[in-house]
């Protein structure tokens, strides 16, 4: 431990059982994943020519029209709402965020607003909601459309939550009226089938996080029509390093590793068997569960935790441990203890429960985790 290079740097290395988070710096990148991006270190490419040559790779991948990296999801957003500002005017897209005399609302429903759509307005746009809380007719999104309209955004993960307009009924209503479609699906990259539908959707516009993926935690992707991918092309720091615009999408610049760890890192996504790698998890928890079967101030339960931050019964990837409040130091203690310590590990804390998520545990760490799991719920019982 006196070696790892966090430790050398002046920070503690982390023990992760909370998942994929940009915060703790997104996933493990895979052998794979990460030769491809050392092969990239060994030699110089032209990041046109790559930016290019690599989406159409990752295009033909999900099956969609066009594609292209990006600097992770909330990149891809920025750049995507600015290409729909801007329409493809060079000189517009040099004056954002000023959006003086473009159209610059993005219409969302009141019922999708959520924690990543303030991004949206970075390029310029206003954000404008559709409908009332209780949800959003197809009136109240005719009658929100105007000249003013930018586009529609749609976060993916919640297409149909209860009293608002499914993802292919807005598409298509908005298609009618020559308004483009952002869909946000950053995280929702399995099942595959179901990233596959979205990336071959009929939205203008659809985006994806790396990390989620196995990939580097600065990247992304972003597909679509390739009128749209064009337009997004025409908005980052390649645009600006040898376009005539001094275009709004110099400081998400890319490097070269990025732009092939993103590539490799779907490629091996959509070939992996992830019925193995659910096992792999299950078999984690487990592992962990068997230090805790004594404690009796807890009473662990294997669950899984979504993506949608969640829990479900299955498949397996964590543990849902409740504290009994009669003996136990609150959990938000424990949480803090774990979170505090050297090593640290940071997991979730739910009210008088913790969840530990072994998706980015590595088998190497499951007897530290366990042990230190073990340790404070003990001492909650003494």
């Amino acid at each position: 431990m006196e070696n790892n290079i966090y430790k050398q740097l002046g920070a503690r290395p982390v023990i992760n059982a909370r998942g994929t988070y940009s915060s703790l710096g997104g996933s493990v990148l895979s052998p794979r994943v990460w030769a491809a991006m050392s092969e990239a270190n060994h030699q110089f490419a032209s990041m046109s020519e790559l930016l290019d040559s690599s989406g159409a790779v990752i295009s033909k991948l999900l099956g969609a029209e066009a594609a292209r990296v990006t600097p992770g999801a909330s990149g891809a957003i920025v750049q995507g709402i600015a290409a729909c500002i801007a329409r493809g005017d060079g000189a517009a897209l040099e004056r954002l965020p000023d959006t003086t005399g473009l159209p610059n609302e993005v219409l969302i429903q009141r019922r999708h607003r959520y924690r990543y759509d303030s991004v949206v307005r970075l390029p310029g746009a206003r954000l404008v909601e559709v409908g009332t809380q209780r949800g959003t007719t197809i009136e109240d999104l005719a009658s929100a459309i105007s000249s003013r309209t930018a586009a529609i955004f749609f976060p993916a993960h919640m297409d149909r939550a209860e009293g608002t307009l499914p993802m292919d009924r807005v598409i298509s209503f908005a298609h009618e009226r020559n308004v483009p479609v952002f869909v946000d699906a950053a995280y929702l990259v399995y099942p595959i089938d179901r990233m596959k539908h979205l990336a071959q959707s009929a939205a203008d516009l659809v985006c994806f996080s790396a990390k989620y993926m196995g990939g580097p935690n600065s990247g992304g992707l972003i597909c679509g029509r390739r009128v749209w991918i064009d337009a997004v092309a025409r908005t980052d720091f390649v645009a600006f390093e040898t376009g005539k615009h001094r275009v709004l999408g110099r400081p998400f610049k890319l490097d070269r590793h990025t732009v092939v760890g993103v590539a490799a890192a779907l490629e091996e996504w959509l070939e992996t068997n992830h019925k193995v790698r659910l096992e792999a998890c299950e078999r984690r928890a487990r592992r962990v569960l068997e230090y805790l079967t004594d404690v009796s101030a807890a009473a662990p339960t294997l669950m899984c935790f979504t993506m949608d931050e969640t829990l479900e019964p299955e498949p397996v990837n964590c543990l849902h441990i409740k504290l009994d409040p009669r003996v136990a130091r609150p959990a938000s203690e424990v949480e803090a203890v774990l979170r505090t310590g050297d090593p640290s590990v940071v997991l979730h804390l739910r009210g008088d429960s913790l969840i530990v998520d072994t998706e980015m545990v590595s088998d190497d760490e499951v007897a530290a985790l366990g042990t230190r799991l073990r340790s404070e719920l003990t001492r909650v019982d003494s």
